[in-house]
């Protein structure tokens, strides 16, 4: 029992887990870079539900959860190559804060808010194109992007 309870003490230590965190996260620029490093590996690599999960609620109520996950593995997203996220900076519109990152050489930039005590990322923000995609029916969506699936 001890054993079970250690692994599971690291496994929430490492952010192992699809359940949002239980503790607020520092309201920082090294906190936010972490936590969004940690985001674009877990979508590169086809982690979607930490990802989903660290959505602010209006992104969440474009698609659920369930199917933005089957979409997903339906048409996984990511690109062979991993993004690097470089660096954070404030100054971004209605308050958000910039995460800049690169795949392949080319930079993109999120948008990321501090809200109620934890940073979520802003998909009307960062990725419309997503947003128009996530809106159609799954068959629409495997059709539009022409996934064999």
């Amino acid at each position: 029992m001890r054993l079970f309870t250690a692994a599971a003490v690291i496994l929430l230590a490492a952010g192992c887990t699809d359940h949002p965190a239980t503790s607020p996260d520092p309201r920082t620029a090294q906190a936010l870079l972490t936590i969004a490093t940690v985001f674009n590996h877990d979508y590169d690599t086809g982690n979607y539900g930490p990802v989903y999960t660290r959505w602010d609620a209006r992104s969440q109520a474009i698609i659920t959860r369930a199917d933005y996950i089957a979409r997903h593995k339906a048409c996984p997203g990511g690109s062979p190559v991993l993004s690097q996220t470089e660096s954070v900076s404030p100054g971004g519109p209605q308050g958000a804060w910039l995460v800049h990152y690169q795949i392949g050489g080319q930079q993109l930039t999120d948008y990321w808010f501090y809200i109620q005590r934890r940073w979520v990322f802003d998909l009307i923000l960062s990725n419309p194109e997503a947003v128009k995609l996530y809106r159609m029916s799954q068959s629409q969506y495997v059709a539009t992007l022409g996934c064999a699936h």
